[in-house]
């Protein structure tokens, strides 16, 4: 097969959840596929880490967008005297080229703007709104993250059921578990946190469910005793000032941290360094936190809802999301009892190592083949 893929994430959003996608799908189909020939479109002047092999070809996009999607979504003639047969975008379909020149597939993460209009921007709903269903209408196969996100994207769009694959992300290799002090040391120097924390990472948007989180919290803190942090980590986004203010209303403004965005260099170290990490989000299409914790030899609690019992399975605590006291229950529960944590641990780490990118790259292939077959 001849396989063009927008490698545009890997490089501008590395860190977040589709950039790391994109990123590990690209190092694994270099790792194992030494029959299909890739050319691989990326900004201008971007140099890949990964030694690619001779089967991998690199075509920078000169076109001047800055360095985001959303100012530029589609990028004409772009496959034009390209001899390609498939054609990938791992970001939902966005930058779709306006002409049909070869097969096309895309990674659709979700249909959360759908499913959530309410909790996403403006302009990504506009781009989902009018752009998607064209996209998807243009499409011969969709890959997806979750069997959840497969039955909401034939609920949502109508597209055929045996043309929509799922592969299931994993954790990537950094994220194993690390010496507790020397984690602790390295986020007590770099972000000054010098207590026992609960933690969680990932986006600021309302369906995070990060209100009820902090309101959670604040009920652990009237029950248990000891120094206890909580740590809501990632880049602040519009909704900040809105968490910031509920903190302040429950006067825990020395007990909560945001720290903003975390490097990949650090977040191995801040998993390791928590006590637990808990994901109570409303909505899901995979979510990457959870593994990555579990990864990390850290006990998880994750919302009972949408995608997160399917990535989770029976190795980690669910909880209604929706219920404050549900939530602070099961905290309390996994911070006051050792065998349970360790179980949690056991179990985390069991699951987490039947998740991996080279399984995420097979499965991919395997798409490919059926797509262009079919």
């Amino acid at each position: 097969m001849k396989i063009g893929i927008d490698a545009r994430a890997a490089k501008w959003y590395r860190g977040t959840g589709i950039g790391t996608y994109t990123y590990q799908l690209i190092n694994c189909l270099n790792r194992i596929d030494n029959i299909n020939n890739y050319l691989l479109f990326t900004p201008d002047n971007s140099k890949y880490t990964i030694p690619l092999k001779n089967n991998f070809k690199i075509n920078s996009i000169s076109k001047k967008m800055g360095e985001n999607f959303w100012n530029e979504i589609n990028i004409p003639n772009i496959l034009e005297h390209k001899d390609i047969e498939l054609y990938h975008i791992p970001q939902n379909g966005v930058g779709l080229p306006y002409d049909k020149k070869c097969n096309f597939i895309i990674t659709l993460h979700d249909v959360i703007p759908y499913k959530m209009p309410e909790t996403v921007s403006d302009r990504y709903l506009k781009i989902f709104s009018e752009q998607i269903p064209m996209t998807v209408s243009q499409c011969d196969g969709i890959i997806t993250v979750s069997n959840h996100s497969k039955k909401d994207i034939i609920e949502a769009f109508n597209f055929p059921e045996d043309k929509i694959y799922v592969t299931h992300l994993a954790a990537e290799d950094i994220y194993k578990p690390l010496n507790k002090n020397l984690s602790k040391d390295i986020i007590k120097k770099h972000y000054f946190i010098d207590n026992d924390f609960i933690l969680y990472v990932g986006g600021f948007s309302p369906r995070k469910n990060i209100i009820g989180l902090i309101e959670s919290f604040s009920k652990v803190l009237h029950s248990y005793k000891k120094n206890l942090l909580l740590v809501i980590a990632g880049k602040k986004g519009k909704s900040y000032d809105t968490y910031k203010k509920r903190v302040e209303q429950l006067n825990i403004s020395d007990k909560v941290i945001f720290p903003g965005f975390i490097s990949i260099d650090h977040l191995p170290y801040l998993y390791n360094a928590s006590e637990l990490f808990v994901y109570p989000s409303f909505y899901e299409g995979f979510g990457l936190p959870p593994i990555e914790a579990m990864s990390c030899g850290v006990p998880v609690i994750g919302s009972n809802c949408t995608s997160v019992p399917e990535v989770l399975g029976n190795s980690g605590l669910l909880v209604d999301p929706n219920n404050i006291d549900e939530l602070s229950n099961s905290i309390l529960k996994i911070l006051n009892d050792k065998n349970l944590k360790e179980n949690l641990i056991v179990s985390g780490l069991m699951r987490s190592s039947e998740l991996s990118w080279e399984k995420t790259a097979k499965q991919t292939l395997s798409a490919y083949n059926k797509t262009l077959n079919c």
